[in-house]
């Protein structure tokens, strides 16, 4: 602890306080009237965009750490601390802002917050037992075991860029078709990414598989044109490539462990009547 990395230790912490300007910027969301609706779009945005600059914080300390070699038990503990602000309290904050703001029955409500505080408890168990693998593989894998906490987050902060109507230029929603939409999928989703993130479905890690490595030159002009799309249409591109990510992979593996229980019957069937006769 007398030296410390100052580079890789200032990205860290800028994670953290992207996280706190995110919920700070959702503390100022008012309920959804005529008059805080204009401003609530902004704050949406802005809280929304908070998470995505902690998570470019996130990627860039651990890239920075690497390259300098200076990473250290130190800076894993902070970042392990900053990450469950950034992707832990502000997007379960914000979702108590993205649910239903006006529904009629108290008990939706109040289920809105057990979702929140589950989705809280889930990402600070993900990140735990990510600490846990990190020790015992430092080397690391091409896969995570559940989904990152950093995607989840990512997914809850596209709603609250939809939601602040950014993406309605490329969309023939009007905004209260978008806010009932985000108001109604919100809670459900964050149920689902909180589930997912405990999970030990394999998930890929997409920034190392693209950049890692030598590929061939049609590796790089695929990762330019995908750079091009998310530079162009990055409002509706983010919702679309965190929510793919989150949700593609379970539906794959249901959809391989359906296949296999509907051909294991017929496989034994066959294997029965091969023996009879």
């Amino acid at each position: 602890m007398k030296r410390i990395a100052i580079i890789p230790t200032l990205l860290t912490l800028g994670n953290a306080v992207c996280g706190f300007a995110s919920i700070a910027s959702a503390s100022k969301i008012l309920p959804a009237d005529t008059s805080s609706a204009p401003a609530n779009t902004y704050y949406f945005t802005l809280s929304g965009c908070f998470i995505i600059g902690a998570m470019l914080f996130d990627a860039l300390d651990g890239y920075v750490a690497r390259l300098s070699r200076t990473a250290s038990p130190f800076g894993m503990e902070l970042d392990s601390l900053c990450d469950a602000i950034s992707f832990g309290v502000a997007p379960a904050f914000l979702l108590l802002r993205l649910g239903p703001a006006a529904a009629p029955a108290p008990w939706l409500h109040q289920a809105l917050a057990v979702i929140a505080a589950l989705y809280l408890v889930c990402a600070l168990l993900r990140l735990a037992r990510f600490n846990v693998q990190a020790t015992a593989e430092p080397n690391g894998t091409k896969r995570f075991r559940g989904l990152p906490s950093p995607a989840a987050a990512g997914c809850l902060a596209s709603l609250a860029i939809l939601r602040g109507g950014l993406a309605q230029r490329w969309l023939t929603w009007t905004p209260e078709q978008i806010r009932v939409i985000t108001e109604a999928w919100a809670p459900l989703g964050a149920l689902a990414v909180a589930l997912l993130m405990v999970s030990r479905l394999p998930y890929p890690h997409l920034l190392k598989q693209m950049l890692h490595g030598r590929r061939h030159f049609r590796h790089l002009v695929e990762v330019v044109l995908v750079a091009a799309f998310l530079f162009l249409f990055w409002d509706l591109a983010l919702a679309l490539v965190f929510w793919i990510y989150a949700l593609v992979i379970p539906a794959y593996y249901a959809l391989v462990r359906g296949f296999r229980r509907q051909t294991r019957p017929v496989a034994a069937t066959g294997l029965d009547d091969f023996l009879q006769h």
